[in-house]
């Protein structure tokens, strides 16, 4: 909301001495957050000019230059020149002076051009940051101001504007009236409400027929005619430039009186062309299909949740949102029928965001606008129409329905001394309830507060609690740090997923968090088909992108996305993991219930809410692309490739102390004859290996992407609580390699697990090479493993190393593997 200060003084008797800093500090510490003070950036003399002497020149260029002569109040008149036309002499401007600096830092200075010594520049709007509507430079109407005047006041240019970060929770303060009345409460000054004004009378019948028939969408509706409506008229100086400070444009007299009202209430205020309507003005939601054109040249289609003005010929407008072209006001229009609201606050919100149709209404009515508002706000507009369009105001005026009523809130009376730790009595609770609006009665144990008509957000006693404190201050607040309860430090499965990332990190990899969402889109280039049960989600009610319209079932959806975001952007060597929840639904899952916020829920409230949310296991996931080890001086470089992602996880399960076993399969995103199912305690927790090349093209990775995803929950299961006590032994280590030749339809796996379980002496087996080639037969390949043997209590003798070997030697036999010479 952007807020002019020079209008925002009309309402509250701020002091003259109060600098603009000073008070942007006083409403932040209010709660109405500065995000800019806006300076006209003007300075220097610029005054009013009146146009003495205006002689053409033609330039060589074929452009024609005015060399004029303008009074400034000086003793001499000043000699300018001008390529602007829209003015003659006797005309009073606006010229600018050497020495004055205009908005974007441009400085006036007496230079020669067009073989003469401009003396100062005549002015535009545009030049002073007015707007850039009007074309040629600015001429006053006669006898408004004098020559030598300032023009800078003159034109409010040396106004500054607030622009302030209006929470969703206080629409009243996307007003001048509802920052007016914050700025007086929080400086202790007298406020002048602009809403105090005594509504048109009537009958009850009014002057325009109105029939509303859905009263839950639209509680409160109110019609004023004015006609005789003279359309040449301008817009003032004065109200234009208040909208465009305020951030909107002036358009045309009738459109900027009724901005100029809602920027003023608060109340979005619409008119219709009298003349063009057709029969009585209807409130009701849509048939589904209809249409209509909106004012920004669109035609939209409705369904029923939609609310719709009407006429006898069928909708005029998108209730609180965006009205029709049939019935727009128009520079012929000279009859006026002024609808002032009241709107549904979830119904205008949906509206809009279902057609991508925001507006200055939308954005308030959403929020919560006044209900008391719409017959005082029609009133202001007709006045207004009045008094600067020549408008005759037609006796009587239409209301239909009633204000609900606001809001009862009771709370005990130490509520606000407990929450806030600060010392508040119920009487000051009271008094800062009462200067904020709020209806009070106070009994010696409870305080029931009446919220005012233009605070819908006061609901609960903690919505009243802030209301007190905003009043007696933020800063009051101790600073108190709360005692810690006594507990036992973190849990198993806390510490292993911070050992899981400090792990993983020491593996060269870099943690990301990532959004949990995804789509259909996603899971197909994954490659997932149709029927595979990792495409079911658990849907969001209000998806940040339709694209991703639920929970994800996988990390890898962020992960790929983070890879290729980096990568794209010129990293070819990548190296991502996240640890993180996936959301698995179940058929079986009930309906979440919802509870109030006035009081904690109960432990069968609670159970309830746990039965209704999906499984959420942790999970851990790792992408690499590019080169696992970088070349340089000391070697050429590796590519990552699928032994990286499995190396990956066996860290992980290391770290964990369990023991995982891998083995080969097929799955996608994976590639079909690089993936390893990663098992532990008999049960497949996760895979890992290199992506499917189809996948990789999807995403726009590199070929040969490698990824692992495992179960972290599964594997903190599957930890011990406390790892085994390693030993060490003081004794000389032997060493073997021993290379075998066995089928290729026998795992390496298979073939280790057999080699290290052979022997009580063997301490370790660690598979170095894999050949094929001619000496090996077709069907077979050749595996070489580092055999390693140590006794806990004594070196071993030959005899033993001698066995050892043999009987590794047989294990591999027993597998179909033999020796290798």
């Amino acid at each position: 909301m952007k807020v002019p200060v020079s209008w925002l003084r009309e309402y509250a008797a701020l002091p003259s001495d109060l600098s603009t800093t000073d008070l942007a500090a006083r409403l932040t510490a209010f709660d109405l957050k500065l995000e800019e003070i806006v300076s006209a950036g003007i300075s220097g003399p610029l005054r009013v000019g009146r146009v003495l002497t205006v002689e053409p020149e033609e330039q060589k260029n074929g452009k024609t230059i005015n060399w004029c002569t303008v009074d400034v109040g000086d003793a001499e008149p000043r000699g300018i020149v001008c390529g602007a036309h829209n003015f003659d002499a006797g005309d009073l401007v606006i010229a600018a002076l050497p020495g004055t600096t205009l908005p974007g830092g441009f400085e006036i200075t007496a230079r020669k051009t067009y073989g003469h010594v401009s003396d100062g520049m005549i002015c535009s709007s545009a030049e002073l940051g007015l707007g850039a509507d009007q074309e040629g430079i600015i001429v006053l109407e006669p006898d408004t101001a004098a020559p030598g005047d300032d023009a800078i006041a003159l034109l409010g240019l040396g106004d500054d504007v607030l622009e302030l970060e209006v929470n969703p929770d206080r629409a009243y303060a996307l007003s001048l009236r509802g920052v007016a009345r914050d700025a007086a409460l929080a400086l202790g000054v007298a406020f002048s409400d602009p809403a105090d004004i005594e509504p048109v009378a009537g009958d009850g019948t009014g002057a325009y027929p109105v029939k509303v028939d859905d009263p839950v969408g639209c509680p409160v509706f109110t019609a004023i005619t004015v006609t005789g409506i003279d359309p040449g008229r301008p817009t003032p100086d004065w109200m234009a430039r208040r909208i465009e400070q305020a951030g909107m444009r002036s358009l045309s007299l009738p459109i900027d009186i009724t901005n100029y009202v809602m920027l003023e209430l608060g109340q979005p205020i619409h008119g219709y062309d009298r003349t063009r309507l057709q029969g009585a003005i209807g409130v009701r939601r849509a048939a589904e299909g209809e249409q209509l054109t909106t004012l920004d040249g669109i035609t939209r289609t409705f369904t029923s949740s939609d609310l719709l003005i009407t006429d006898d010929r069928g909708p005029i407008g998108l209730a609180g949102v965006m009205g029709g072209e049939e019935v727009e006001l128009t520079e012929t229009t000279t009859e006026v029928v002024i609808e002032a609201a009241h709107f549904d606050a979830a119904t205008i919100a949906r509206t809009a965001r279902v057609h991508k149709l925001p507006s200055e209404a939308s954005k308030r009515f959403e929020r919560g606008v006044d209900p008391t508002l719409p017959a005082r706000a029609g009133t202001r507009v007709a006045q207004l129409l009045v008094e600067l369009a020549g408008g005759t105001l037609e006796p009587g005026i239409t209301v239909v329905g009633e204000p609900p009523e606001p809001a009862v809130i009771s709370l005990p009376s130490h509520l606000p001394a407990q929450v806030s730790g600060v010392d508040i009595t119920p009487d000051a609770a009271v008094h800062a309830l009462t200067a904020n609006g709020c209806s009070v009665e106070l009994d010696p144990n409870t305080i029931t507060v009446t919220a005012p008509p233009w605070r819908p957000d006061l609901t609960d006693p903690y919505d009243v609690v802030e209301e007190v404190l905003r009043v007696v201050g933020y800063d009051q607040v101790p600073s108190i740090l709360p005692t810690a309860p006594a507990g036992h430090g973190l849990t198993k499965a806390q510490r292993l997923r911070r050992r899981a990332g400090y792990v993983l990190a020491g593996e060269g990899l870099v943690e990301v968090k990532t959004f949990p969402f995804a789509g259909p889109v996603d899971f197909d280039r994954l490659g997932y088909a149709e029927d595979d049960e990792r495409r079911r989600q658990v849907p969001l009610e209000n998806p940040l992108s339709a694209e991703e319209p639920g929970m994800t079932t996988t990390l890898l959806v962020g992960l790929l996305k983070a890879a290729a975001l980096n990568i794209g952007r010129g990293h070819a060597d990548v190296g991502l993991v996240e640890i993180g929840r996936v959301f698995l639904p179940s058929a079986e899952t009930p309906d979440a219930p919802i509870y109030g916020v006035d009081h904690r829920p109960s432990e069968e409230e609670l159970e309830a809410l746990e039965r209704a949310l999906p499984a959420q296991p942790w999970h851990i996931g790792v992408v690499m692309a590019g080169h696992r080890e970088s070349a340089g001086w000391y070697g050429p470089g590796r590519p990552v490739d699928w032994s990286d992602a499995v190396d990956s996880v066996r860290a992980l399960a290391a770290s964990c102390h369990v023991e995982i076993d891998v083995e080969s399969a097929d799955v996608r995103p994976w590639h079909p004859g690089r993936t390893a199912a990663v098992v532990a305690a008999g049960r497949t927790i996760g895979h890992a290996g290199e992506l499917h090349p189809r996948v990789c093209r999807a995403w726009g990775l590199p070929e040969r992407t490698v990824a692992a995803e495992i179960d972290l929950d599964a594997l903190v299961t599957a930890a011990p609580d406390l790892g085994p006590r390693p030993e060490f032994s003081s004794f000389p280590v032997a060493k073997e390699d021993l290379a075998f030749i066995i089928e290729d339809s026998v795992s390496a796996a298979a073939l280790h697990d057999a080699v290290a379980g052979a022997s009580e002496l063997i301490e370790s087996v660690r598979l170095f090479d894999v050949y094929t080639g001619d000496q090996v037969p077709a069907g077979h390949r050749s595996l070489a493993f580092a055999v390693r043997l140590r006794a806990p209590d004594r070196t071993l003798t030959e005899d033993e190393i001698r066995a050892a070997r043999e009987a590794a030697v047989a294990a591999a036999a027993a597998l179909g593997g033999t020796l290798r010479a």
